[in-house]
């Protein structure tokens, strides 16, 4: 039997240890504190031996402040070398292993890429005044600086200043190395932070012996060549070995603008560059001028290359699909038929230049790229830039620029194939989408119309309707994509208006569906890859993936018939072709940043970008002006002479004159309709009552007598 008293005698334990716990806390905690203020006095005590008065106080002061933003710049300095770092994850010491020669759509030889290891010449066996010739120009102090020269950055920057130009760069051999290894062209400030970093790793991990053998094997060299060897073969026909000392000047003197000296375009420039490389040995004391005499008095003669000049956009670009295509070959020695035609690359180029020359400095446009898609798919040019040598940032392929209105058509081409047609009348009224209230350009407003005529006058308010009230953003988005845009996106509603970023390529893949009739997975660069012994590697016609459909005819036919007029009454009439019919869309981003025209015929596709590396803005620049001229001499003279071929939905490749002069008649008579039917909506301004007094006051003013002038008065001369 258990007792009643045992609960409460158990209760009471409890209690007591509970209490004594209470109290070990408490004498423990108060323990603490009293050691710890102990402690805190003997520190304070201790330290006060230390206090400075006077003059010394102020020499602490300014050291302590002087660690703290220390401490902070070095938080500041590795915020900034972790995107620089970043850089060096993947295997960037490994050369390409893949050496393949390019053929264009004749047969003919255009270029080389890829660097074999046996083709590389070690630093020791090659010229001692090849050596010098490249450090005297490039780097004088190479073997002194870690990474960074800044008395090389003090002395170009005096030297520059003293001629009001830039005639010294002040970037070390290691930088240079880093920017060919890791980075673009592209002239940023973020650039050239990361280009600093990256040199001072590359110092940390690479021998001096071995970064002067990389800057010699990767740089780029003039005439499509990579390294000093393949150069020294290219230029004079010979290993480096084996160059005399005129020929390492004018082989160091390409280090700085490889396509302005390159001899077999330029030689006379070529020798001039190459008499400063010889003053530039004198003056960094490796040689006498005696030792130079020689070379002074009798210049280097190159391998007559004739006018060839290499189209290493195009290059570069069939050499990331050639690497994808052998991937899994074990034969690294390839020859690559490719779709390149040498003509048409001839004609944008020509047509860019022509037109930044003569109107780059009037609307503030340093750039351009171009991409050319024949309708089979076959890329027949590619423009990344106006100078290989100056930048090898291709912009035709890398560069992400907003395609401003040139996007459009992939809303309008989502918004035919969900039952839209070209006479379909939509609001062009003033729109809002949560906190965006996106307006037509200039500001003008726009009342109901066709579909086609918002189409044609880049009306902005339709498309963003469209996808707001019918489409949503998700099936734009997923159709852009099907057609053969590759860059990523953004599911942002202002993207219906150019704002995600496009590459030239992508806008050329896109637009090349609608002379296609609505079929995509066509774009090709590569046409054959085989070994040299004929085995065949790839062959687009056998190992591609067959065509398919992303738009209907229907859709196709709708999209084509508002496009053809676009050149005709609509933002693109400088691009109009002589008696060719012809489709596309301007475009023109934020700020004038970014300037295209993309059009297409039923032979061919051309996607035309305008605008500065540094995003800055034109001045005033739209689609409709320099890239659609750029776009109409191009393309005028790729359809001399050719079978002309008519676009899906339109009959006859060619312009009817009465056809054009009736729709010339038509734009005229909607654009005074709609002067008409925007003044009779425009509210009145004054009172009935109001307009009645006017009139009465304007008819006794117009029957009012004449007033006679009075007698002239005496001429007063002037004292």
């Amino acid at each position: 039997m258990v007792s009643p008293l045992e609960p409460k005698k158990k209760r009471g334990r409890i209690a007591a240890f509970l209490l004594a716990i209470d109290a070990w806390l408490d004498s423990t905690l108060y323990e603490v504190g009293f050691k710890f203020r102990e402690f805190w006095e003997a520190a304070t005590i201790f330290f006060r031996r230390f206090r400075v008065k006077g003059w010394r106080r102020g020499v602490i002061e300014l050291l302590s402040e002087g660690f703290t933003l220390g401490a902070g710049g070095a938080v500041v300095m590795l915020a900034l070398a972790m995107p620089a770092f970043q850089e060096t994850s993947g295997d960037w010491r490994a050369q390409d292993d893949f050496a393949v020669t390019f053929l264009d759509r004749y047969g003919n030889e255009i270029g080389q890429r890829g660097l074999i290891q046996r083709d590389s010449v070690p630093v020791d066996q090659m010229p001692d005044h090849v050596i010098k010739a490249v450090l005297a120009t490039e780097d004088r102090r190479f073997f002194e600086h870690y990474g960074i020269d800044a008395l090389g950055l003090v002395r170009a920057m005096t030297e520059n200043v003293r001629a009001n130009s830039v005639v010294q760069g002040g970037s070390s051999l290691t930088q240079q190395l880093a920017k060919n290894l890791f980075l673009s062209n592209e002239r940023t400030l973020e650039r050239k932070i990361k280009e600093a970093f990256l040199a001072l790793w590359l110092e940390a991990n690479l021998s001096k012996k071995e970064i002067l053998q990389l800057y010699l094997d990767r740089s780029y060299m003039g005439g499509g060549t990579f390294g000093i060897e393949a150069a020294a073969d290219f230029y004079f026909g010979k290993s480096v070995r084996d160059l005399t000392l005129p020929e390492a000047a004018m082989m160091a003197g390409l280090f700085k603008a490889p396509s302005k000296y390159a001899p077999h375009v330029n030689l006379p420039a070529a020798r001039a560059r190459a008499n400063v490389v010889l003053s530039n040995l004198v003056d960094s004391g490796f040689m006498t001028e005696g030792q130079v005499l020689q070379a002074r008095r009798h210049p280097a003669d190159v391998v007559d290359r004739g006018d060839r000049k290499s189209p290493d956009y195009y290059l570069d670009w069939a050499f990331e699909e050639v690497r994808k295509f052998a991937a899994n070959s074990r034969q690294h020695s390839l020859v690559a038929h490719t779709a390149f035609d040498p003509n048409i690359q001839q004609a944008a180029e020509e047509s860019l230049e022509f037109h930044l020359r003569q109107h780059g400095k009037e609307y503030n446009a340093s750039q351009g790229a171009i991409v050319v898609i024949e309708t089979n798919g076959a890329v027949r040019a590619i423009v990344g830039g106006r100078d290989y040598g100056a930048s090898q940032f291709n912009r035709a392929t890398k560069a992400l620029r907003q395609p401003g209105s040139s996007f459009k058509v992939y809303v309008y081409a989502a918004a035919v194939e969900h039952g839209f047609t070209p006479e379909t009348i939509v609001s062009g009224a003033p729109v809002s989408w949560g906190n965006w209230h996106p307006g037509n350009y200039n500001g003008a407003s726009a009342g109901r119309m066709t579909l086609t005529t918002a189409l044609v006058k880049s009306i902005n308010t339709v498309p963003v309707r469209l996808a707001k009230d019918n489409l949503g953003i998700k099936p734009i988005k997923e159709l852009a994509e099907a057609m053969g845009v590759e860059s990523v996106l953004e599911s942002h509603k202002t993207m219906v208006l150019g704002t995600s970023g496009m590459t030239v390529m992508d806008q050329a893949t896109g637009y090349s569906v609608f002379p296609q009739d609505g079929m995509v997975g066509t774009r090709h660069g590569v046409t054959q890859l085989v070994t040299h012994t004929g085995d065949v590697i790839y062959d687009f016609a056998k190992d591609a993936a067959p065509p398919h459909r992303v738009l209907s005819e229907q859709a196709v036919s709708y999209m084509n018939t508002m496009l053809v007029q676009v050149p005709v009454i609509g933002t693109a009439r400088r691009a109009a072709l002589p008696g060719i019919v012809s489709g596309g869309k301007t475009g023109t981003s934020q700020s004038y940043r970014d300037a295209w025209y993309v059009g297409f015929t039923g032979n061919y596709t051309a996607a035309v970008w305008i605008g500065n590396d540094d995003y800055s803005p034109t001045r005033n620049m739209t689609g409709g002006s320099l890239p659609a001229m750029v776009w109409q001499r191009l393309m005028a003279y790729a359809h001399q002479n050719i079978d002309l071929k008519p676009i899906p939905g339109i009959a006859n490749p060619f312009v009817d004159a009465t056809v054009a002069a009736k729709a010339e008649e038509a734009a005229r008579a909607a654009a005074q309709a709609e002067a008409d039917r925007a003044a009779s909506e425009r509210p009145p301004v004054l009172s009935s009552r109001s307009t009645q007094l006017l009139r009465q006051m304007n008819k006794q003013f117009l029957s009012a007598p004449v007033l006679q002038p009075d007698a002239e008065p005496e001429t007063v001369s002037s004292l």
